[in-house]
C-alpha cells in the first residue's frame, strides 16, 4: 500500500460523506474497492445510485485520466471505459484536499473465475470483443497500455468484458506510463514500452494465457520459447495459437489485423465440425470439433455486441 493511499484511509471511512467543492455533489463512502498507481477508489452512493469514486492528492494525474475518459467517451457505442459522472475536490476538516472523479461502478465477474463456471467456449466471444474495443480505442489516438486480467469484468445483460480502470491510457506514440510486468512485452524482451496498438494486442494474448496459468510463469532464459511452449500446451487455446504468436512477435499492426485472422480461424473451425458432424464419426473429437459450441455462440455473441451498446 503506498502513503496516498494511507492518506486517504486516515480521513475516509464506510458511512462518512464527501461534499465536493466546486459542484456541492455529497457522496457516502460504502466500503474500499481497491487501490490504483496514482489514488484509491471506493464504492460510494451518489444520490441513490452507486458509482466509484477516485481520490488522490496528485491532481495533476487525476486530471490526466479525466481526460482519458472523457476521450473514450467518443468510442462509446463500443461500452470502453466506465462513464464519467463527475470531478472535482473535496477538503478534508483538517484542510487536506484531494482531487477525486465519480464514474460508473461497473459489477461483474473476473474473467477467470466467469470462464470457470461458462466453460472455454467463451474465449471466441471475449477474442472478438477486446479486438473490436481496442481497435476503437487505436482509432481515437489512445492505446490501453495496462491492459490485464485485473483491469476487466465480465458483465451481464449483455454479458461483455468491460474496462474497469483506464490509468495506464497512454496517448499513441508516447512511452507506456504504466504497465504490469507479466502482461508487457518489455519484461519478456519482445518489444518496447512505446505505445502503439502492437503493445496492446501483447497484451491481450497475455490475458489469455493467464486464464490458464492464474499463478503464472517466471520467464527463463528464453522468454520467447517459454511462452510458445506455455500457449502450446493448452489445449483451448490450440486453434488460436498461430496468432497469438504473431501478436507477441509484434506481426501485427492493428487490431483489425489480428481480428480478421482469428475470424477466418473461427470460420474455417466451424466447417470442419460440420464436415464432421455429418459424417457422424464416433471417434474421439478433435480440439477443432470441441471448440465448434463457443465457435458458434462467438460468431452470434459477436454480431449482436455490435447492435447493443
Amino acid at each position: 500500500m503506498n502513503k496516498t493511499s494511507k492518506t486517504h484511509d486516515a480521513f475516509l471511512r464506510p458511512g462518512m460523506s464527501i461534499t465536493g467543492k466546486w459542484h456541492q455533489k455529497r457522496y457516502t463512502i460504502i466500503r474500499k474497492l481497491g487501490n490504483g498507481a496514482i489514488g484509491s477508489v471506493y464504492l460510494c452512493d451518489a444520490g441513490g445510485r452507486k458509482a466509484a469514486l477516485k481520490i488522490s492528492d496528485k491532481s495533476a494525474s487525476v486530471t490526466m485520466e479525466v481526460n482519458v475518459l472523457k476521450s473514450l467517451e467518443k468510442v462509446q457505442a463500443q461500452s470502453l471505459g466506465p462513464y464519467l459522472l463527475d470531478v472535482d475536490d473535496w477538503v478534508t476538516p483538517q484542510g487536506t484536499t484531494f482531487s477525486f472523479y465519480v464514474m460508473e461502478y461497473i459489477q461483474g465477474k473476473p474473467l477467470p473465475e466467469f470462464m470457470k463456471h461458462n466453460g472455454n467456449e467463451w474465449i471466441g466471444v471475449f477474442m472478438l470483443q477486446l479486438l473490436e474495443d481496442l481497435g476503437s480505442l487505436h482509432q481515437a489516438g489512445w492505446v490501453f497500455g495496462d491492459l490485464k486480467v485485473d483491469n476487466l469484468l465480465v458483465t451481464s445483460s449483455p454479458i461483455r468484458l468491460r474496462w474497469i480502470d483506464v490509468g495506464g491510457t497512454t496517448q499513441i506514440g508516447r512511452a507506456i506510463k504504466e504497465y504490469t510486468e507479466f502482461y508487457d512485452r518489455g519484461y519478456w524482451g519482445l518489444g518496447t514500452r512505446k505505445a502503439e496498438p502492437s503493445y496492446d494486442l501483447f497484451a491481450l494474448v497475455m490475458v489469455f494465457v493467464s486464464v490458464y496459468y492464474p499463478k503464472q510463469f517466471p520467464k527463463g532464459a528464453n522468454p520467447q520459447n517459454v511462452l510458445f511452449k506455455k500457449i502450446d500446451e493448452v489445449k483451448a487455446l490450440q486453434p488460436y495459437r498461430q496468432s497469438f504468436k504473431k501478436a507477441l512477435l509484434g506481426k501485427y499492426h492493428t487490431s483489425e489485423e489480428m481480428k480478421l485472422e482469428l475470424s477466418s480461424v473461427i470460420y474455417d473451425l466451424q466447417k470442419q465440425s460440420r464436415v464432421t458432424k455429418r459424417k457422424g464419426s464416433d471417434d474421439k473429437p478433435s480440439v477443432a470439433a470441441e471448440s465448434i459450441g463457443f465457435l458458434l455462440i462467438a460468431l452470434g455473441f459477436y454480431l449482436s455486441s455490435l447492435i447493443i451498446p
